[in-house]
């Protein structure tokens, strides 16, 4: 069908019904398949703040916010009006042989949260970013090594893939990147030994890692600082889930008064509409790539400095800062831990709440109890993590909240809203989990019912 006018939102109307059609023969089938197996093929239809709304117009929770893109939620009114401002505006977008306004604007405001650091990069994404960041360690030290932490996750990517230790991602497209070794999270010993040969560039790691929401110890990022200096070898925080207020400050290596020599942002700073990365670093580390007139463009992104994504990352910092959203992701934050730590001695399967502002884990684990523990293992033997699952499923069916489990294998939800989410919010995710967990712990249930259709599934995919 041929649309007058291309009206795309007609486009949408119409064709949304066969959503789930088009994407098994054109995209991704399996994704169809895993959507329809656990009942999330609600064919969401629209998107405002922290809610979504299904094709019944029935509100939803969104405790995901697109792998935390939506910080500021979704559809800001300040975020469309600056996107419409420039498409309005006819400005010389991607002149390439020119320099751009709205990058020089947004990188001096982002530099304005991180005064130690004097010298932005764009990007289009996360990854972008890791990938920039490997060439500048490398070429700004003469050195080859890599050193990330185990469980960490930096994008898909071919470099960024290097430094994570996963083999649900790395399997079938190794080799990868040579001279990345991965360390234990908060290991300082180990990470000395692998810094002691001076042939390491950088110490790539997350604040807070977002696979399992595991927490630094107050002395692993401080000590890494310490043993960076000492070695010659360039710390960079990898700040894309983690930054831009996520966990009450703007950056969550604030909280251990740490200043890297690299800082990777990206996710919310695009406001949720137009993808952008940045790397935040030292003039010193920045003037050793571009260092003469014929290496000006010795590494770049078509797309990288657009001025919808300047537009977009203008936009999103002007509506942090309005609305207060940092100090609001430490109180709510502060707030929902307390609520959902208070549930831990109810629950022999809850075993700990951690994070920082919005930024939260759910962990569970064996119980004791005989009944608990004989359908716990079942589920384990079956798929490990999959216990997770029957938290998540009758959330989102019977509370309509979308949250995620923390990675593959992983004993541990994830809880990524919105920064915008309010008292009320939390109540109804504090009544939710009760009720579900509460739940959980009924055998038979209704909830380990939900198990045996899993474990099934699980059965036949392995057959």
């Amino acid at each position: 069908m041929l649309y007058s006018n291309l009206d795309v939102s007609e486009m949408f109307v119409d064709r949304q019904s066969q959503r789930s059609s088009m994407h098994s023969r054109h995209l991704n089938e399996q994704l169809v398949r895993v959507l329809k197996t656990i009942g999330y093929d609600v064919g969401f239809q629209k998107g405002q703040g922290q809610y979504l709304f299904d094709r019944d117009d029935v509100r939803y929770l969104d405790l995901l916010s697109g792998f935390g893109v939506f910080a500021i939620g979704r559809n800001h009114p300040a975020l469309r009006k600056a996107l419409k401002s420039v498409l309005d505006s006819d400005l010389p977008n991607l002149v390439q042989l020119d320099v751009s306004t709205l990058a020089g604007v947004l990188a001096e405001r982002l530099l304005d949260y991180v005064p130690y650091l004097d010298k932005v990069f764009f990007a289009n994404s996360g990854a972008e970013c890791v990938e920039a960041a490997i060439k500048f360690a490398r070429g700004a030290t003469g050195r080859p090594g890599i050193v990330y932490c185990a469980h960490a996750f930096h994008g898909l990517s071919y470099g960024a893939l290097s430094l994570t230790d996963d083999p649900n991602f790395r399997s079938g497209f190794e080799p990868l990147l040579p001279g990345c070794t991965p360390i234990p999270f908060n290991d300082l010993a180990a990470l000395e030994r692998a810094l002691s040969s001076r042939q390491v560039a950088a110490f790539i790691f997350e604040p807070i890692q977002g696979k399992g929401v595991n927490m630094p110890t107050d002395e692993f990022l401080p000590g890494a600082a310490a043993l960076c200096r000492k070695y010659g070898t360039l710390m960079v925080a990898d700040e894309i889930q983690t930054g831009m207020g996520r966990t009450g400050r703007f950056l969550a290596v604030e909280h251990w008064n740490v200043e890297p020599d690299m800082v990777l942002i990206a996710k919310a700073l695009s406001g949720g509409h137009v993808p952008v990365g940045a790397l935040l670093t030292r003039k010193s580390i920045f003037d050793k790539i571009f260092n003469q007139m014929d290496r000006a463009v010795v590494h770049g992104s078509t797309f990288a400095k657009n001025d919808l994504a300047m537009a977009a990352g203008i936009a999103t910092l002007e509506v942090l800062e309005s609305e207060k959203l940092i100090e609001a992701a430490a109180k709510r934050g502060a707030e929902l831990r307390l609520a959902l730590t208070r549930m831990v001695p109810g629950y022999e399967l809850m075993k700990e709440v951690r994070g920082k502002g919005l930024m939260i884990g759910i962990e569970f684990g064996p119980p004791k109890s005989l009944r608990l523990k004989a359908s716990w293992n079942v589920l384990e033997t079956a798929n490990r993590g999959l216990f997770c699952q029957l938290i998540t499923v009758p959330l989102f069916k019977d509370h309509k909240i979308l949250t995620q489990v923390s990675g593959h294998g992983s004993h541990t939800i994830k809880l990524l809203p919105p920064l915008t989410i309010t008292e009320e919010d939390c109540n109804w995710i504090e009544t939710a989990f009760d009720n579900v967990i509460a739940s959980s712990h009924k055998v038979p249930g209704a909830i380990w019912s939900l198990g045996k259709t899993l474990v099934d599934n699980a059965v036949r995919k392995s057959a």
